[in-house]
């Protein structure tokens, strides 16, 4: 039973080699083993999906799982090797009946890859005939569950108005952190969130007699303003207001929402965006930040509108609801608001930290050039990416301004891959002003220790002459 256990393993791991790498190295190193070419009946020969990357992927996987199997080294090479030659025959006879590459068809996609390394797996260990049926039939099994899990789940769109290009790394993330809800086992999966927030640093702080606090701090939260001044700011958008807060993780903290509720009765501005981050876990439902969030959206006064973006926390599927509310959302998408016969774009991506789903040349392509413009991501990560495109105002947030922070020292963590200098309020870089918001709410352990939530009055101004700015001193 173990022997036969090692085998199988061997053939899984070989067939598992390929997507594995595929998904690890995205767009790196994929081309074509048939280099594109068009066989002579006019289709083509292999397939975009059969790659260089994959056939070397099966070799080498066939022979590390071979040696931990215990197998001789040439054995698993050419187990790898013939399992990748029946494979490629799967897709030259599925291409000859006209099916596209990367099309599933149960049993032509599995039995030649199974088949062809019993050619010498069978001799080798002497296997009976009726021994090498029943394993490739289990092989055929296996094989075709993970197929279809890969097409089904990873590389098919999980709802129609599905707004980001289907991504089989990008889908892993989304079903270990929105589609699995199911308690505890979102907990499990994510557990490394779990027990280094809610086990370890949590009971940190109480045992340190702070959590308390802690937890009052993170209620104080501050409405601020910022002028920005700009030459090239369309005339009738001068002393243009804009209500930004990012990072609300409303279901984190109790009385939180309260708090928000009652500052946003007492603001007005033209236009309203919101930096993303509205649950409080990255992982399990959404429907309890969806419930504060019913309560804060109508408070918000903003005669052009709410736009905002996607975090590191949200589920792509709070979007339809939001949308419900009258959130208008830009996933590398830009938007123009208009006054006056003037305008000025509000561009927005897509999750930058953790997703990765960002697409700046997708979100400028609609912005003409020269025309102001505002660039609006939940992280400041992509800084210098965006300074190619040319936005006037880089708006975002995702650090809380470190949320803990120490006398002279800073921000313990900043969790983000920018230079500490774009890690909370105004910065600049190169042409590009920036301002990055200490958030409303807090993350993994509800306090604030040295750093402020924030409500933030973003103001317009047109410079009185050109070259003056008010802004920090260039990077």
């Amino acid at each position: 039973m173990i022997f036969s256990l090692k085998i199988l393993l061997l053939l899984w791991a070989v067939n598992f080699a390929p997507p594995f790498l595929a998904y690890l190295l995205r767009e790196k190193w994929n081309a074509p083993l048939d280099g594109g070419r068009i066989f002579l009946d006019g289709k083509p020969l292999l397939g975009s999906h059969k790659t260089i990357r994959g056939v070397c992927a099966a070799a080498f996987m066939g022979m590390s799982a071979g040696l931990i199997l215990e197998f001789p080294l040439w054995l698993g090479l050419s187990a790898g090797l013939l399992s990748m030659a029946g494979d490629l025959l799967s897709s030259f006879l599925k291409r000859r009946m006209g099916m596209v590459s990367g099309s599933v068809f149960a049993g032509l996609d599995q039995i030649f890859e199974g088949a062809f390394p019993f050619i010498v797996i069978a001799p080798y260990f002497d296997l009976p005939w009726g021994e090498v049926s029943i394993l490739l039939a289990l092989f055929c099994l296996g094989a075709y569950v993970g197929a279809w899990f890969l097409k089904e789940f990873l590389l098919g769109k999980p709802y129609e108005a599905y707004p980001r290009s289907v991504n089989a790394w990008v889908r892993l993330r989304e079903l270990r952190s929105c589609q699995i809800t199911s308690n505890p086992l979102h907990h499990f999966i994510n557990f490394e969130d779990s027990i280094y927030y809610h086990i370890i640093m949590k009971t940190a702080f109480k045992l340190l007699g702070i959590y308390d606090k802690g937890q009052k701090n993170a209620l104080q939260i501050q409405q601020r303003e910022v002028t920005f001044t700009f030459p090239d700011l369309p005339p009738s958008f001068d002393n243009y207001t804009i209500l930004f807060f990012s990072d609300l993780h409303l279901d984190g903290l109790k009385g939180l929402t309260e708090k928000l509720v009652t500052i946003l009765k007492e603001v007005k501005a033209d236009l309203c965006i919101l930096g993303g981050d509205f649950r409080m876990e990255t992982h399990g439902p959404f429907a309890p930040a969806l419930s504060h969030l019913s309560r804060v959206i109508p408070e918000i006064r903003a005669q052009d509108g709410i736009l905002s973006v996607l975090g590191n926390h949200d589920c792509v599927e709070i979007v339809a609801p939001l949308e419900k509310y009258g959130i208008e959302f830009l996933v590398n998408d830009a938007k123009p608001i208009e006054r006056n016969g003037d305008r000025l774009w509000v561009v927005g991506v897509d999750d930058p930290h953790y997703y990765k789903c960002h697409n700046l040349a997708q979100a400028f392509e609609d912005v003409p050039p020269g025309e102001f413009n505002i660039f609006v991501a939940h992280s400041n990560e992509v800084y210098q990416e965006a300074a190619e495109y040319a936005p006037q105002l880089y708006l975002c947030g995702h650090t809380h301004a470190g949320q803990i922070q120490f006398p002279h020292v800073g921000p313990l963590f900043t969790h983000s891959r920018a230079p500490r200098k774009f890690c909370e309020g105004k910065w600049r870089y190169g042409d590009m002003e920036g301002y990055t918001s200490c958030g409303v709410g807090v993350s993994g352990v509800p306090v604030r220790f040295a750093s402020t939530g924030e409500v933030l009055i973003v103001r317009l101004k047109k410079s009185p002459n050109p070259g003056a700015h008010d802004a920090a001193p260039p990077v």
